[in-house]
C-alpha cells in the first residue's frame, strides 16, 4: 500500500475523480483571483483553458519574449492581455503567475513574481537545479506566498483511479511499479540551438520527473535512484534518447524505460501488487486490472483475460466520444493539476503538489543527469574545437540520393573534399572517408545550427548546396530547408565564397494552374499557394528566394539548379510525379498518361558540375529536364509495378473532400486535401534553352537509358514499355 504521506494523501485518496459543484461553491473565494501566465508556448494553452474554465478566477495577461506569439494566444482569449515581458505584467496585479517558459529560466522569473506579491504556478521540473529550487522556495517563505508546481501526470484521472483502487486494497501490498514512456518531441526549428538541446539530460529532465513523482506516488519517498543512459543516434541533436532508471522507494522498487525511439508511443504504468496488477494507459485513458480469482490459476487468468478485453473493447470508443464532446479534455493531468491548485487556494489550504515536493524531484533527477551533460558538453567542445583539414568544395546534403551521386563523382578527382552531415554515413558508401577515392573530412550537426554552417563552410572556395528536409513535421522542413539555406547564404558571403551551386526543385512551381502545352520555364509562375501545397514546398519556395535575393541584392555568386523528377538506382521506390504511393499501393491520379518531366541522376550531377563552372549562370535559375517524353505508364511498366491503381481524378478530388470535412471536424491538419490532388499534374513540356546555352547541358545518359539501368531486370526482359 502506499505509505501515510501527507504531501499526497488528497491525490491518493480520493473520493471522487471529479470535484463536486458543492466543493466547487466551496472553494471560491470572497474576492476573485487575477491569473496570468508567463510564457505562450504549447503547454500555455493547456493552462489557458482549465483557468478560464474557473468561474471565480479571471485571465488578466499572458507575457512572452516573442510579442506575436503571446498576441496570438491572447486573441484565442477573451479578455486577455498581451505583454513582452513579465516585469509589465506585473503591473496589471496578478494574484498568481503561471510560469512556462524553458526550465532554464523559471527560477529567475518565479523569484521576480514571488517578490511582487504573487503566488507562483511553475510547470515541471520546478527548476533546473536544487540550488535553483532553494532560491525559489527562500522567496516564497519570504514573502508569505504560495508556491506550487504542476505535477501532472499525478492529477491525470486515470492515475488518480489507480491511486483509488490501491487505497481500496485491489492490488494487495506494491512490491513494484514499471513506469514507460516513449515520446516525439517538436524538432528543433533551426537558429542558435536551444538550452535543452544543449544538456545530454535534456530528455531524462523533462519526462525523468514525471517518473520520479509517480514512483514516490505508489512507491513512498525515493531511497535510491540508478539510472543509465544511452544514444541510438537517430537524432544526433538529441544526443542521449534512450534513459532507463532502477528506483527504490520505502515499499518497493521501480523501474523507468524512457525512449525517444519505441513506437507506438506508450504513456504506461504498471503496478504490481500481492493480490493484482494494474495497467494503466495514460493515453487511452484506460486502467486495467488483473486480480488473483479463487481456483484454479489457469481459470482464474482466463476470466480476468476475457473481462478485461470486454472492457477495453468499450473504454477506449468511450474515451474518444468523451474527448470528441470535450468532457475528456486534452492532457487532462494538465487541466485538473491547474483546477485544483486554485481551488485549494481559494479554500486556504495547502497546495496539492508542495514546493519540497518540486525540489525534491529536481535534485534526485538532476543528480542522475550529472555524467549525461558533462559528456554532451566536452561533445560540443570538441566539435567546436575541431580542425578541419583544407577543402576547396563542400557538399550539404551528401548522404542523400542525389547527394551520394555527386559526392562519388568528385572523389573520383583527387582534390580533398569537405561535408557537412547529421550522423555517420554507412559503410562504404560514397560519404564514408574509409571509401575509395579522394580524401574527405566530415563537420558534423544540422543545417539549421548557424555555428555548424559557419565552420563547414570557412576556407572553402565552392560550395555545393544539396540539404534539404525531406519528410517530418513544419519544424523540421524549417530547419533543415529554410534555416539551412539561410544559414549556408550568410556563411558563404561571411566567408567570401566563390560559388554556391543551389538544389532547388521543380515544386516551386505552380502545378494546379499550368495549363497543358504551354512550354515550363525558369520564369513559369511559382507556387501562388504554397500553405496549401505543403511544407515540402512552402520551405523550398523560401529557401529559393533567400538565394535569389542574396544574388541581387548582395552579390551572391550563386546559381539555381531547378532538376525535374530525378530518379536512377537506388530511388526504384519513389513514386513518379503524379502517384501516390500508400501502404504500398501506387495510386494513380488519373489513366497515366500524363507526360512526366524525368533527370537521371548522373545528368543532373553534369548539370552541377557545370553550373560550379559557368559564369554566365551567375544569379541565374537553371531548369534541368530530360527532353525524353516518357510518361506515368511507361514509367510503371519499366519499374515493373504489381500494386498500381488507377483511379480517376474526379473520384480522388471526393476523397480529398470527405479528408477535409474530417480535418474541420477533429480541427487538424489532413494530408490530403482537393488543391493537392490538383496540385499532381506534372509539368511538360520544358523549354530547355538556358540549360543549353548557360550550362552547355544535355542529358548525357537520358530518361530511356536511365530506365533500363534503374530497372535492369525488367529491361533485360524487353518488356517494360518504354525502354526496349
Amino acid at each position: 500500500m502506499v505509505p501515510p504521506n501527507q504531501e499526497h494523501s488528497e491525490q491518493v485518496q480520493p473520493s471522487r475523480l471529479e470535484p463536486s459543484r458543492a466543493q466547487t461553491r466551496a472553494a471560491r473565494p470572497n474576492r476573485r483571483i487575477r491569473a496570468a501566465i508567463v510564457g505562450a508556448g504549447y503547454v500555455a494553452n493547456h493552462h489557458l483553458r482549465a483557468v478560464r474554465g474557473l468561474p471565480f478566477v479571471d485571465l488578466v495577461g499572458i507575457a512572452d519574449q516573442d510579442a506575436a506569439r503571446a498576441a496570438q494566444a491572447a486573441v484565442k482569449f477573451s479578455k486577455v492581455v498581451a505583454y513582452g515581458n513579465l516585469a509589465d505584467m506585473l503591473a496589471s496585479k496578478p494574484d498568481v503567475v503561471h510560469v512556462l517558459t524553458p526550465p532554464a529560466s523559471h527560477c529567475a522569473l518565479a523569484v521576480e513574481a514571488l517578490e511582487r506579491g504573487c503566488h507562483v504556478f511553475v510547470e515541471k521540473p520546478m527548476a533546473d537545479t536544487a540550488e535553483e529550487c532553494d532560491r525559489m522556495i527562500a522567496a516564497a517563505r519570504a514573502n508569505g506566498r504560495i508556491l506550487s508546481v504542476n505535477h501532472s501526470a499525478r492529477f491525470d484521472p486515470v492515475v488518480l483511479r489507480a491511486a483509488e483502487w490501491v487505497k481500496q486494497g485491489l492490488v494487495g501490498d506494491i512490491v513494484a511499479v514499471h513506469f514507460l514512456r516513449s515520446s516525439d518531441y517538436p524538432p528543433y526549428a533551426g537558429g542558435p540551438l536551444p538550452a535543452p538541446y544543449r544538456q545530454g539530460s535534456y530528455p531524462f529532465r523533462d519526462l525523468g520527473v514525471h517518473g520520479f513523482y509517480l514512483m514516490e506516488l505508489f512507491l513512498g519517498p525515493v531511497e535510491e535512484m540508478r539510472v543509465t543512459y544511452g544514444e541510438s543516434g537517430r537524432d544526433p541533436l538529441l544526443t542521449f534518447d534512450e534513459w532507463r532508471a532502477e528506483v527504490r522507494g520505502s515499499t518497493g522498487s521501480g523501474y523507468m524505460f524512457l525512449s525517444w525511439n519505441s513506437r507506438p508511443i506508450q504513456n504506461e504504468l504498471l503496478i504490481h501488487g500481492t493480490r493484482g496488477v494494474m495497467h494503466v494507459d495514460c493515453f487511452l485513458q484506460t486502467c486495467r486490472l488483473s486480480r488473483t480469482l479463487p481456483g484454479p490459476k489457469q481459470i482464474g487468468m482466463v476470466i480476468e483475460g476475457t473481462r478485461n478485453a470486454v472492457l477495453q473493447s468499450f473504454a477506449v470508443p468511450w474515451n474518444m466520444l468523451r474527448f470528441a464532446s470535450g468532457r475528456l479534455k486534452p492532457s487532462p493531468g494538465i487541466y485538473r493539476g491547474v483546477q485544483d491548485f486554485y481551488r485549494a487556494l481559494a479554500a486556504g489550504r495547502e497546495p496539492p503538489v508542495s514546493m519540497d515536493e518540486g525540489r525534491r524531484a529536481v535534485a534526485w533527477v538532476a543528480r542522475s543527469c550529472q555524467e549525461a551533460d558533462t559528456e554532451k558538453a566536452d561533445r560540443l567542445a570538441a566539435a567546436a574545437a575541431q580542425q578541419l583539414p583544407a577543402a576547396r568544395i563542400l557538399v550539404t546534403g551528401g548522404g542523400g540520393f542525389l547527394g551520394r551521386a555527386l559526392v562519388e563523382r568528385l572523389r573520383q578527382n583527387p582534390e580533398r573534399l569537405r561535408l557537412l552531415l547529421r550522423r555517420p554515413p554507412p559503410a562504404g558508401s560514397a560519404a564514408d572517408p574509409a571509401a575509395p577515392g579522394a580524401p574527405l573530412s566530415i563537420v558534423y550537426g544540422s543545417l539549421g545550427q548557424p555555428d555548424v554552417v559557419d565552420r563547414a563552410v570557412a576556407g572553402v572556395d565552392l560550395v555545393f548546396h544539396l540539404g534539404a528536409a525531406m519528410k517530418g513535421p513544419k519544424e523540421e522542413f524549417q530547419q533543415g530547408t529554410v534555416w539551412g539555406t539561410r544559414n549556408i547564404v550568410e556563411a558563404c558571403l561571411r566567408h567570401q565564397v566563390k560559388r554556391l551551386v543551389y538544389v532547388s526543385s521543380m515544386g516551386v512551381l505552380d502545378h494546379a494552374g499550368h495549363v497543358t502545352g504551354d512550354p515550363v520555364t525558369e520564369t513559369s509562375p511559382l507556387e501562388p499557394f504554397p500553405d496549401r501545397r505543403g511544407a515540402y514546398t512552402q520551405t523550398k519556395l523560401e529557401a529559393e528566394q533567400i538565394v535569389l535575393d542574396a544574388a541581387a541584392r548582395r552579390r551572391l555568386p550563386a546559381v539555381v539548379i531547378r532538376p525535374g523528377q530525378i530518379f536512377g538506382p537506388g530511388a526504384e521506390n519513389v513514386t513518379p510525379n503524379g502517384v501516390i504511393g500508400i501502404a504500398g499501393r501506387w495510386i494513380v491520379a488519373g489513366n497515366g498518361r500524363r507526360k512526366l518531366p524525368l533527370v537521371y541522376c548522373d545528368d543532373v550531377v553534369d548539370g552541377l558540375l557545370q553550373a560550379a563552372e559557368s559564369e554566365a549562370a551567375l544569379g541565374r535559375i537553371v531548369n534541368l529536364v530530360d527532353p525524353a517524353p516518357i510518361d506515368q505508364n511507361q514509367y510503371l511498366a519499366a519499374c515493373g509495378r504489381k500494386k498500381v491503381i488507377r483511379m480517376p481524378v474526379w473520384l480522388l478530388l471526393v476523397l480529398a473532400s470527405l479528408v477535409e470535412l474530417l480535418g474541420k471536424v477533429l480541427r487538424r491538419g489532413v494530408p490530403l486535401s482537393r488543391y493537392r490532388i490538383r496540385s499532381l499534374q506534372p509539368l511538360h513540356p520544358f523549354d530547355l534553352t538556358a540549360a543549353a546555352t548557360l550550362l552547355n547541358w544535355r542529358p548525357r545518359v537520358g530518361a530511356a537509358e536511365g530506365l533500363k539501368r534503374t530497372f535492369p531486370a525488367r529491361a533485360a526482359t524487353g518488356d517494360d514499355g518504354a525502354v526496349s
